[in-house]
C-alpha cells in the first residue's frame, strides 16, 4: 500500500523516462540550461527500501526542489533547528541557557553565546558577501539554482504539513518552524564550513572583554573563565594541546576511507569504502539520496543534512569520501596591546584601535517576556579576539589574541561537492579541489573505474610554510605548532607575532582566495594498490610511498594512531591474501566482513601481555586506589577474549575498560612497550606492552572494580551495554572508541541525560567498478534516515548496522524500478 500523500502509480511521462533509461546513463557536463531529454515534466522521488528517495528531474532546480522535500519530510525538526541557529534565534525561543551545537561537537556552547556568535557573522552580512560574487569564490549557476529548488521543496513540504500535524514531536506545533529563504541555506552551509574553528574558540570570541570590564552578567552568558596562575609558554601550550586531545577522546568526528586500484581488486577495476565518523544527533547527521539528471547528472551517496549535494558517494566512474584532517582549521595572532588603552594594538611600531561592535540577540526571559542582550565583540586587522582555545585562557592583559579563519570566507565547498559529483576519474577529483580549494579541513580519498586510488589533502590551507612558522611563532606558539609530545589527530595550531605585519598569511598567486597554501603543494598520492585515511596526517596514505609537506598540513615521521595502522594492515593483508580469507584482492562481500569484523588493534598488541600481567599479581590480588582487587576473574575472561568489538564478545568491554585505564590520554607512544616506536617501521611499532609493568597490572584492577561498581559483569557481552534506545527498543551497537584500534567507531555518550551513541560510523558504503557496466555498491546509514521517532525509518537501517547487514544499492533505473517497496511522489 503506497503510504499517505504518495502516488502510487508513475504518471505516463515518467514511465516513459524509465523506459528510455533501462541502462546506467553516463554523468555528463555539468547539469543547467534546457530540460534534459528524457526526463520527467516534474521533480519526481522514487523512494524504494528504507525510505531512500532516488530524486529525479529536468534540471538541478527540480533535484534541489525534490531534495528539500524528501529531507524536510524525514527531518524537519532538525533542520529548522538549524535555520534558528544560524539566524541566531535560539535565544529568542529556546531560552540563553540551552545547549547548542555549532560546531563538531555536541552541546559546546550556550544557546547566547552562539547567538552572538552567528549574529556578529549575519551583521557583517559575511555570508551575503560571499553569495554575490561571482564564482570560484561565490556560488556557481548550477549551484544556485540546485539551492533555489531545494527552498522550495522545503517550504512545500511545510505547508502541506502544516506546523501544527508535523508528526515529529520535537517541533510539533513550534513557534520556530517557520518557511525558509536561500540565505537560510547558504548560512547553514557556511556554519558547516567554518565549524571547525566554531568549536574550540566561539565562546571566546563572544565573551572576549578588555582588562577592567567584563561580560555582562547576563542569562546564559558563559562567564570568561578565571584568571589563571601565571604560566610559562610551555605549559601554555601543554595545556591547550591537552584540551584539544580530550575534547576530541570525548567525541568528534573523524573518518576512515579506503580506496583501492586495480592491483587491489578482485573481480573489478577499483573500489572505495566509505567510513565517516560523523555525530549521531543534530545538524552534523547525514542523509542518504541518489539524484538523477538523465544523461547529465547520477550521483548516489549521503550529504550532511539539508545540503543539496552528495559530499560522499559515488556517481557513474568515481568514487569519493571525505576524512577530518590534520590541517589546524584556524590560526592565531598574539597582539600587544597598550596597558593604558588596552583596545589600542601594536603592528609594525603603529598602535592601531581594535574595532568594535555592539551585537545584540532577542532573549526569552523567565516569565516568557522577551528581553534583549547586547555585547560589545572586538576584532583587530587579523580577525575577532578571543580569549580563551578549547576553554584554556588566553588573557588579555599585555597582549591579546586575534583568531584568522581560512573559512570565514569560503562558500567554495559548494561548488567543490558539485563538481565531484560530476567527475569522471581522479584526475577530474584533483582538479575539482585545486580549482575551488573549498574543502574545509577534510581529506579526500577516491578511486575510479579505470582502477586508480587517490589520497588528497588539498584544502583551504593556511599559506604557512616552515620557514614562515619558525620566523614568526610565539614561544607559546612554537610549543602547540612543533611539540614533539604528539597527542592523537591533534592538529599544528599557529600562534603568530601580530607586531608585524609580515607574519600575516602571506597570499600566494596560485591560491583562490588570499592567505591560502598553492593548491599544488598540498600532498596527493594516487596508485594503483590503495591508499587510505584514518584520521592521521597525509605521511602513511601509502607507507611504501611517504608524502611530505609543510608542518601546518600535519606531522610525519611520528606514531600513527592504532585506527591506522588497522586500516593499513587491513588493506596490506587483503591484497596479498595474508589475513586468513580466501584469495587475494578486495570483494565487496570481504570488504563488507572485514568493516564489520570490528577487530581491534590495541587488542593484537597488548593483549597476550595484559593476561600475564592479570595472572601474575600475588593471590589474584591488587591494591590500587585504596581497593584491594581481586582480579582473577578477570583473567580468563580476558585469554579468552577473540579481539573483537561485536556485539556478542565477552571480554570486550572490560578489555575497552582496562584500556581507558591503560592510556589514560595518553599518547600512544608514552604507554609501556617493550619495543619504541621507530620511523622506519611504523605500522608495526611501538609494540610489545611490558606486562612486568605496575601500569598494566593496575589498570586492570582499575576496570574490573569500575564495571563491579556499575553493575556490569565482567564477562558481559558487549551488547548488554553498549545500545542504542529507539521508541523503547534497545538496539545493540557494535564498534568501540577509536582508541581502541578498530575501523567502526562508535563512542557513547550521554544526550539529554540519558546514554546514547553520541558520535561514530554513520554512512557506510562501499563500491566496486568495473571494466563496464554500472557501480556495484551497497551501503548502511548507522541511525536511520529519520530523526523522528514517528518515522518508519527511525531505526530500520540501525537494526541492520547492528547485526552488521548492508543495503544493496539500487542504482540504475530497472534497479529502482524492480523495488518491491518502491513508493512514488510527483512534485506537481
Amino acid at each position: 500500500m503506497a503510504r499517505r500523500g504518495i502516488k502510487a502509480r508513475l504518471p505516463v511521462a515518467v514511465l516513459a523516462a524509465a523506459a528510455l533509461m533501462g541502462t546506467t546513463v553516463a554523468a555528463g557536463p555539468p547539469a543547467g540550461g534546457s530540460a534534459a531529454a528524457g526526463a520527467p515534466d516534474k521533480p519526481t522521488i522514487r523512494y524504494t527500501e528504507y525510505g531512500i528517495p532516488h530524486i529525479i528531474a529536468a534540471d538541478l532546480a527540480g533535484l534541489g526542489q525534490g531534495y528539500g522535500y524528501a529531507a524536510a519530510k524525514d527531518n524537519i525538526c532538525t533542520l529548522a533547528d538549524t535555520y534558528l541557529m544560524v539566524d541566531a534565534q535560539r535565544s529568542r525561543y529556546l531560552g540563553p541557557n540551552g545547549k547548542a551545537s555549532p560546531g563538531q561537537s555536541q552541546n559546546s556552547t550556550t544557546n547566547l553565546n552562539s547567538d552572538l556568535y552567528f549574529q556578529r557573522i549575519n551583521d557583517n552580512r559575511v555570508v551575503e558577501g560571499l553569495i554575490d560574487q561571482p564564482a570560484p569564490k561565490g556560488p556557481e549557476p548550477e549551484v544556485k539554482d540546485a539551492i533555489r529548488g531545494y527552498v522550495q521543496g522545503y517550504n512545500r513540504y511545510l505547508a502541506e504539513t502544516g506546523v501544527d500535524n508535523i508528526s515529529d514531536p520535537a517541533c510539533r506545533g513550534a513557534a520556530w518552524v517557520r518557511p525558509i529563504t536561500e540565505l537560510d541555506v547558504y548560512r547553514h552551509a557556511h556554519a558547516e564550513i567554518i565549524m571547525g574553528s566554531a568549536d574550540p574558540l566561539l565562546d571566546g570570541e563572544v565573551n572576549a572583554a578588555p582588562p577592567g570590564a567584563s561580560v555582562a552578567a547576563q542569562p546564559g552568558a558563559a562567564q570568561p573563565a578565571a584568571a589563571a596562575p601565571q604560566l610559562s609558554p610551555e605549559e601554555t601550550g601543554n595545556r591547550i594541546r591537552e584540551a584539544m586531545a580530550a575534547a576530541r577522546q570525548q567525541g568528534s568526528m573523524g573518518s576512515n576511507a579506503l580506496a583501492v586500484g586495480s592491483q587491489g581488486v578482485s573481480g573489478g577495476t577499483g573500489m572505495m569504502l566509505a567510513n565517516p565518523h560523523f555525530p549521531w544527533q543534530g545538524k552534523n547527521r547525514m542523509w542518504q539520496a541518489q539524484l538523477t539528471i538523465p544523461g547529465r547528472f547520477n550521483v548516489s551517496g549521503a550529504s550532511l543534512l539539508g545540503l543539496p549535494a552528495v559530499n560522499i558517494g559515488h556517481n557513474d566512474d568515481v568514487a569519493w569520501s571525505h576524512t577530518v584532517a590534520t590541517v589546524a582549521p584556524f590560526g592565531l595572532f598574539d597582539v600587544q596591546v597598550d596597558p593604558l588603552h588596552p583596545t589600542n594594538y601594536l603592528v609594525d611600531g603603529v598602535w592601531t584601535p581594535m574595532t568594535s561592535q555592539q551585537v545584540g540577540v532577542d532573549v526569552l526571559n523567565q516569565d516568557g517576556s522577551v528581553g534583549r542582550v547586547t555585547r560589545t565583540l572586538w576584532s583587530t586587522r587579523y580577525g575577532p579576539i578571543t580569549t580563551s582555545l578549547q576553554g584554556n585562557s588566553l588573557p588579555w592583559i599585555v597582549s591579546a589574541h586575534a583568531v584568522r579563519d581560512p573559512n570565514m570566507d569560503n562558500l567554495r565547498a559548494l561548488n567543490t561537492w558539485f563538481h565531484l559529483d560530476q567527475a569522471k576519474d581522479v584526475n577530474d577529483v584533483v582538479n575539482a579541489l585545486e580549482t575551488t580549494e573549498g574543502v574545509p579541513f577534510f581529506n579526500t580519498v577516491a578511486s575510479d573505474r579505470k582502477g586508480n586510488a587517490l589520497y588528497a589533502d588539498i584544502q583551504a590551507a593556511p599559506n604557512i610554510s616552515d620557514a614562515h612558522a619558525q620566523s614568526c611563532l610565539t614561544l607559546t606558539g612554537q610549543v602547540l605548532f612543533n611539540q614533539s609530545l604528539r597527542l592523537p589527530n591533534i592538529p599544528p595550531v599557529s600562534i603568530f607575532d601580530g607586531k608585524r605585519s609580515e607574519c600575516d598569511w602571506p597570499n600566494d598567486p596560485n591560491a583562490v582566495a588570499p592567505g591560502l597554501m598553492d593548491p599544488h603543494k598540498q600532498p596527493r598520492l594516487v596508485r594503483s594498490d590503495f591508499v587510505g585515511n584514518a584520521n592521521d596526517s597525509a605521511w602513511l596514505a601509502n607507507p611504501e610511498q611517504p608524502l611530505s609537506f609543510p608542518r601546518v598540513m600535519g606531522d610525519s615521521a611520528a606514531p600513527r594512531t592504532l585506527r591506522t595502522q588497522e586500516l593499513i594492515l587491513t588493506a596490506q593483508n587483503r591484497i596479498n591474501g595474508t589475513d586468513g580469507l580466501p584469495g587475494r584482492g578486495f570483494t565487496p562481500e570481504n570488504m563488507r566482513q572485514l568493516l564489520f569484523a570490528d577487530n581491534s588493534r590495541a587488542a593484537d598488541l597488548a593483549l597476550n601481555a595484559t593476561v600475564s600481567a592479570c595472572q601474575g599479581a600475588p593471590f589474584g590480588l591488587v591494591l590500587v586506589d585504596g581497593n584491594l582487587v581481586n582480579i582473577s576473574e578477570a583473567c580468563p575472561i580476558l585469554a579468552a577474549w577473540n579481539h573483537k568489538f561485536t556485539p556478542d564478545s565477552r571480554g570486550s568491554w572490560l578489555f575497552e575498560n582496562v584500556w581507558f585505564y591503560l592510556g589514560n590520554g595518553q599518547a600512544i607512544e608514552k604507554l609501556p612497550w617493550r619495543v619504541p616506536f621507530d620511523p622506519k617501521d611504523p605500522v608495526h611499532t611501538p609494540n610489545s606492552l611490558d606486562a612486568g609493568n605496575d601500569a598494566v597490572r593496575n589498570s586492570v584492577a582499575r576496570a574490573v572494580l569500575a564495571l563491579r561498581n556499575s553493575g556490569v559483569a565482567l564477562d558481559a557481552r558487549l551488547s548488554d551495554v553498549q545500545k542504542v534506545t529507539r521508541n523503547g527498543e534497545q538496539i545493540p551497537v557494535p564498534g568501540a572508541m577509536h582508541e581502541l584500534g578498530v575501523l567502526n567507531v562508535v563512542t557513547p555518550g550521554a544526550v539529554d541525560g540519558k546514554f546514547d551513541i553520541t558520535f561514530g560510523s554513520s554512512f557506510i558504503q562501499e563500491t566496486r567498478f568495473t571494466a563496464d557496466g554500472p557501480p556495484q555498491s551497497a551501503s548502511v546509514l548507522a541511525y536511520s534516515q529519520s530523526a523522528n521517532p514517528n518515522s518508519p525509518h527511525y531505526a530500520d537501517q540501525t537494526r541492520l548496522f547492528s547485526a552488521g547487514q548492508w543495503v544493496t544499492e539500487r542504482y540504475t533505473e530497472d534497479q529502482i524500478a524492480a523495488s518491491p517497496a518502491l513508493e512514488v511522489k510527483v512534485l506537481d
